[in-house]
Order: C-alpha cells, then structure tokens, then sequence
C-alpha cells in the first residue's frame, strides 16, 4: 500500500494545483474501450495509468482492493489464484475495473447482480480540490457521492481504489445451448432461466429475426465427461459467434439441448477474438475473404486491444454505429424489429440486467426513466452511413426510439441528444449540486464528456467551417477508401512491436 498511498499523494497534489488556478482538467487512464474521440492534453491530465495493482484480500469476506487501471483478465488472474472470481466480468478483456464502474457495464451475470457497479462496496476518490476521502453505498455521509460517480464517466473526481465483492471459483463454465426462433422466444427462455438458482450466466445472439440461441452457464469443477472442453482464446479456435451458430445449424432439431465444458477464463473472455463480430467488420471494410484459413493468418491483429487501438487511429470510431441499448423485456421485441428495418444489422447480442434499486442508490447510469424491471441489453455493432448529417439522423432516431420504449443507452459511445434531451433522462439537479459539494467543476460535465457537433441535425442554423486548402486535401485524403484504415493497421502493427500510446495528442 506504500506505494499506492504514494501515488494518490502525487495525484491529490496535482488535482489540488489545477484547483487553485482554475485550470480544467481531465482523467488519463492509459487505454479505452471507448469509442468516443480522446480530447485530452498533455499538461491538462491527471495520469492516473499506474495504478493497475491488485493491492489486498480478503477472503473470509470476499473481498478484493483494487487499483483502477487493473484490466479484467488480470483481475480474474489473480482473483482466480485465491479461488474466487468477480461477480461480474465483463467479457472484452481489456476493460478496466474503474472504467466498469465510472462507465456502464455488465455481463451475463448481470441478471443476478445488475450492472458492474452493484459489485463495488467502497471507492478511494480524490475530490476536485485535492483532498482524499472513502466514499461508500454504506455511509450515509458519502453514499450520494458514491451512487453519482457509477456511471457518470469519472466527472465527479479521481477514484483511485476500489473495494469489490467476489464469489467462489470454478475451473469450468458448463454452456448450454438453446435454440430460439423468435426474439420473443428468446426473452421467454431467458425470464424461465432467471428463476434458476444454479444458472451462474445467461446471454444470446440473434443471427436474424427468427434464428437465434440462447446460452446458459453455470460454473462447475467436473468437465462433462468423455467430451474435450472447448476453448476460445487460441489461434486455432473458432470465434464464440461462429461457434455458437455452428452448434445452432447442428442441433437446432435435437430434443436435447447441446451442452460443453469451458474453462472459465475462456468462457469469460469468449468474445475478446474478433471483438463479438466486430472483426467480421473489418474483413468486410478491407474486401478480405472471411474464412477459417484468413482468420487464423490475421488473429493477431482481432483481439480487443489490438482492434480498438486500430479504430481510434483510424479515427474509423466515428462512422461506427456502436451501442448498447437496454430495453424493458416488454418493449424488445418491438425494438429489434425496429432495429432490423432501420439498419440490417446481424449478429444482435441480447444480455439481461438486473434493474434499477431504491432511488436513493440509484448509480447515475440509470437515470431517471427507468423502473424496476429487467432491461435486455441489446449490443448493436457494424458501420453506420457514411454522410455525417444522415449519420447523426440514424443515432438520433434510435435514442428517440430508446427513450419511446422507456429504455437508456450506455454512454461509453457517442451521444447524440441535444443538452436539453439530455437532461431530460438524467438527474441534472442532483449532478450538479455534487460537482459543486465536491469542487468538481475543474473536471468536464459528463454531457461535455460524450455529446458531439449535431450539424444542424437537431435544428437550429448549421454553419460550415472554413476550410484551408491543406484542410480540405487531409480530409479528402482519409475519407478516401483505404488509407484510414490501412493507417489504423499500421499502428496496430506498431502497438504489438513496441508499446505504444494511442490516445494522448503529442
């Protein structure tokens, strides 16, 4: 803890300079799975990118004090070598515990424990003028700074620690798949599965309006017998979406279901090759064959860290139509057919979240909006239409759409409200008396944080900036098919070669 209390000293002291003298500032983590646009400035950030300790245990309690840079693959390392495992892990392997729960995040475990930061008991935070203080769901003192900061993208202060709560380890995760020809069958298997107490996992893909599975998991020590567990983390193993639907395609008229063994870490992490079907976006993006033999020769360059840092570099994020749309169950339906018309796009991820608690420990994710019944979170991911107003049209029907159907979206993409729409889902009035109780005005307001330039597209008068005639080349010279791509690649080439930073503007 020496050298954590060190490094949090460090960090108070230089938020306590920008404090004095008025100067704004930002939060520097190191990486993102974001795919917003990074505006930070060297001599305007909190580096924070240290701190990615697991520093203690407690294992009688089940807990676990976490630095907030420590990613998810390590985490279940080191939490699995105790015999314990996060409650909630969220399945891109490079996402990190704070950026769960600052962000909004969740996993097929969230039908048991809800989003991400239900699994966070405490957090270390540096307040805007420096001094340092424990924040807790518990304490009645610090508890409204606590629900705010889950979700509201670290625009209350710096949280440099984290208190998690764990449960007992398995070696393997025990899948079961189930067929489903419907979105409504889909939530029908899904609300029977949640009134199962051994079901530890629960999610699904849909590959078109009336093909879709449903898998099921629950953790156990015993691999079933005579049967090889599969993995998904090797060069030679198949993408888990492509897995999935080659068990659907063989078994779909079986009467009993199709169940494997998965070691756990493999299970956790099924998606992180090929970024769920985001890979299948850049073969397409390329006019790469998409097969097994081109899958393996460029596996290198299809896991999560690699494929992120390629699309920011790219700058590629900001024509990806890439978001998280959590609908009550009783308005999916309506909502992935609403989906099908306006964009085509398949494969769609279904993952049921526990929903929203008492008010008063409400995380500011959730908003004002939603009620206490399960939300399916619907993972939308392909490429949007290239003209930017149309582009921007596209997202703004669907939050209109998602606010329709009494739903949220995740805010770690773009969004596209106008600030009075904004605020019309989140508690404005409460954020604001927090950044101004914890002196947190020098840090951006999280609608700053992730609105974008409409154009014109929400009304009012657009105006067209200038351009030089060096602008207007540049801007000819990356819109056109393949350079920023092949730009993106190549620094991914570069980030595998050597470490690289992708996100801080030199």
């Amino acid at each position: 803890m020496e050298q954590h209390n060190a490094t949090v000293r460090q960090i108070a002291s230089k938020v306590r300079h920008f404090h004095d003298t008025n100067t704004p500032f930002r939060i520097y983590h190191g990486s993102t799975l974001s795919t917003r646009d990074s505006a930070r400035e060297r001599d305007k950030i909190i580096d924070i990118s240290t701190l990615s300790h697991v520093l203690r245990f407690d294992e009688e309690k089940k807990r676990v004090w976490v630095e907030p840079n420590v990613p998810m693959d390590a985490l279940v390392t080191t939490t699995k070598a105790h015999g314990l495992l996060p409650q909630i892990v969220m399945e891109l392997p490079n996402i990190t515990v704070g950026g769960g729960f600052a962000g909004t995040s969740g996993e097929s475990s969230s039908f048991r424990y809800g989003l991400f930061d239900r699994t966070i008991k405490s957090v270390e935070i540096v307040l805007g003028d420096g001094d340092v203080i424990k924040a807790s769901g518990d304490d009645p003192e610090t508890k409204d700074l606590f629900f705010a900061c889950a979700g509201s993208c670290g625009t209350l202060g710096v949280i440099t620690l984290l208190e998690m709560e764990l449960i007992d380890a398995k070696d393997y995760v025990e899948l079961t798949y189930i067929p489903v020809s419907s979105s409504q069958e889909s939530i029908d298997v899904l609300k029977e599965a949640e009134q199962d107490p051994t079901v530890d996992y629960m999610d699904g893909i849909l590959y078109s309006l009336d093909s879709g599975v449903i898998t099921i998991g629950r953790l156990t020590d015993t691999p079933i017998s005579g049967k090889k567990p599969q993995t998904f983390d090797k060069r030679t193993d198949p993408w888990f979406y492509l897995h999935a639907e080659d068990v659907l395609k063989r078994t779909k008229n079986d009467k009993i279901a199709y169940k494997e063994s998965i070691p756990t870490a493999s299970y956790l992490f099924r998606y992180d090759r090929g970024v769920f079907w985001s890979g299948l976006r850049a073969f397409t993006y390329f006019m790469t064959p998409f097969n097994r033999i081109t899958r393996y020769l460029l596996d290198p360059y299809m896991y999560t860290r690699t494929m992120i840092h390629a699309l920011h570099r790219s700058g590629l994020s900001s024509q990806g139509f890439i978001q998280d749309l959590a609908i009550p169950y009783t308005n999916a339906e309506e909502f992935i057919r609403y989906t099908d018309e306006r964009t085509g796009l398949w494969p769609l991820w279904l993952c049921p979240v526990k929903a929203a608690t008492a008010p008063n420990e409400r995380s500011f994710s959730k908003g004002k909006i939603i009620g206490e019944d399960m939300l399916l979170d619907i993972g939308i991911w392909g490429m949007g239409p290239q003209d930017r107003r149309q582009f921007i049209k596209l997202n703004r029907d669907f939050e209109a759409k998602v606010a329709e159907l009494k739903g949220l979206k995740c805010l770690y993409a773009h969004a596209y409200y106008t600030e009075d729409e904004f605020w019309r889902i989140y508690d404005e009035e409460r954020y604001l008396s927090l950044r101004r109780k914890y002196h947190a005005e020098s840090l951006p307001s999280i609608y700053d944080k992730v609105k974008v330039d409409l154009q014109g597209v929400a009304g009012g008068e657009y105006v067209r900036k200038s351009e030089t005639w060096g602008e207007w080349a540049r801007r000819g010279f990356w819109g056109t098919w393949p350079f920023a791509g092949v730009y993106g690649v190549a620094s991914a080439t570069k980030g595998l070669l050597f470490p690289s930073d992708f996100l801080l503007k030199r």
